[in-house]
């Protein structure tokens, strides 16, 4: 049984010019209970949670807290009536350490005057050990890998007292390992009366932590149901109707010889050993290849080493049968390789820029005339990637940091599609992406592949890896440590071989 209502929004509606994100919207939150909010991207999740945390306010409606209307004008308005939130988008400053990222709102004071560093960095790691992880708290954040860089956001957080916690696409890049600590870290959140608004796109998760379950569609309020009568048909139903495989097996050319061939490649650590351990590989044109791995398993360094963005790497990388040998990245995308990366904010859009802008940005060279850009060749490229990518948006003029974080990730994918690779890298690219857009994005991998392109994509969700491609490959530790047939590969076999190799205190399935 759910606790009482603690929040309510009443007929919230949000419009920003030229669309309205929220209409009517009633949300209720209840203490002690995981309150799941889904919906596809542009439904008006990020929307209302951005309404509920202070960093929106409503064009209409009103906010109920115990009862009483409240008025938020700010993250921190809202976070001094107990309400936190972790956002989609990691919200740290690179600059700064593990410790003074998490503490940054409220640090430790010495004699009320100046920051107590030792208070702060201990109170740091005693919150990174609640989550299970052995992340140096006087490390910068900007050294951290994205998955460690949401375990600081969600530790951020939790060194906060709230009563009401939203959390945005908590587990979007994050291990399966990293995923159950977390659960056991809201299950305590539960017990302890506080209130959980929780928002993914993995429909699994839901069922296993959710107590109700609200469904957003086009900024409409759906439906509203006691999780333990709500199935995952139902919930897609709700979003986006019946839902269609993702992804059909097609016949790779296997028969000749390959697009990338990859030889005992090798990339040394710092403290010793190897990020990439003599990786040898190939993928054959009209193939699709998945790389599956926990965090830290080497596979986002596998594809730094094949964009040439790792100067300390050793081995022979082949495209279409030539050596790359030290091309420099813009040599490589021109040679036919491109990679869709895992961080789309910090490394796959130029924020200030438009989305058609971003779309072409890799590809300007298919568009010169002379010395000037041919417009109108630019402009249909645009619209047709658009189209095919159905990335929602009114107009190609609009600013891409007006997107939702779903139709972001598409126009890094189109960014990548618009320089015609004969490879195509994808590191996580279903990482905050909803279940429609999921399908739209494999789908495209398939009929790239179809189209002849080999295409290699990495990812830490089982469900994705066993589906999608016609073949599976398992790092761990920088090392390959298992190659399957994805008609011969089994849940059991793929977490086996990802916690092989292991090197002691990593993470384990």
């Amino acid at each position: 049984m759910t606790g009482e209502v603690i929040l309510r929004a009443e007929k919230v509606t949000k419009v920003f010019p030229g669309t309205v994100a929220l209409q009517d919207v009633d949300f209720e939150i209840r203490a002690g209970a995981v309150n799941v909010l889904v919906g596809e991207n542009g439904a008006g999740k990020s929307t209302l949670m951005k309404i509920l945390a202070g960093v929106e306010r409503p064009s209409s409606g009103r906010l109920l807290l115990d009862g009483r209307e409240v008025f938020f004008h700010s993250v921190r308005d809202a976070g001094r009536h107990g309400i936190g939130i972790i956002f989609q988008e990691l919200n740290l400053c690179p600059n700064l350490s593990v410790a003074e990222n998490i503490f940054i709102s409220h640090p430790p004071l010495r004699f009320g005057i100046d920051i107590d560093g030792r208070q702060q960095v201990e109170g740091a790691r005693a919150l990174l050990q609640r989550l299970e992880q052995e992340i140096d708290p006087e490390t910068l954040v900007a050294d951290l890998r994205i998955g460690q860089q949401q375990i600081v956001e969600i530790a951020k957080t939790l060194a906060e007292e709230v009563r009401i916690l939203i959390m945005d696409e908590p587990t979007s890049a994050l291990s399966a390992n990293e995923v159950d600590v977390l659960f056991r870290v809201i299950n305590e959140l539960k017990a302890a009366g506080v209130a959980i608004i929780y928002i993914s796109h993995r429909l699994e998760e839901l069922g296993r932590i959710g107590d109700t379950v609200t469904v957003l569609r086009d900024g409409r309020l759906q439906a509203t149901a006691p999780m333990a009568e709500a199935t995952i048909p139902w919930i897609i139903g709700k979003m986006v109707g019946p839902m269609l495989d993702a992804a059909t097996t097609s016949a790779a050319q296997v028969d000749l010889a390959p697009m990338l061939e990859i030889e005992e490649l090798r990339l040394p650590r710092a403290s010793g050993g190897f990020t990439v351990d003599h990786v040898s590989l190939a993928v054959a044109p009209g193939e699709v290849v998945g790389i599956y791995g926990l965090l830290g398993a080497g596979r986002s360094e596998l594809f730094e080493c094949l964009m040439g963005l790792q100067p300390m790497m050793k081995g022979e990388i082949r495209l279409d049968g030539k050596p790359l040998g030290a091309l420099p990245l813009a040599a490589r995308i021109r040679a036919g390789l491109a990679l869709v990366p895992e961080d789309r904010q910090r490394e796959g859009l130029v924020q200030s820029l438009s989305v058609g802008k971003n779309l072409t940005l890799a590809s300007l060279w298919r568009f010169l005339r002379g010395l000037s850009i041919a417009e109108r060749r630019e402009r249909d490229a645009v619209a047709e990637i658009v189209k095919s990518l159905w990335i929602k948006v009114s107009s190609p003029e609009v600013e891409v940091t007006a997107l939702s974080g779903g139709n972001q990730q598409k126009v890094v994918i189109g960014k990548t599609l618009l320089t015609r690779p004969k490879v195509l890298l994808l590191d996580e690219p279903s990482r905050g992406i909803d279940i429609g857009a999921k399908a739209e994005v494999f789908r495209t991998m398939r009929k790239l592949a179809d189209d002849g392109l080999a295409v290699l994509f990495s990812t830490s969700d089982l469900m994705e890896v066993m589906a999608v491609p016609d073949r599976i490959l398992v790092m761990s530790n920088g090392k390959l440590t298992g190659n399957f047939n994805r008609a011969e590969a089994t849940e059991e076999a793929l977490v086996a071989a990802s916690t092989r190799n292991l090197r002691r205190g990593s993470a384990a399935a």
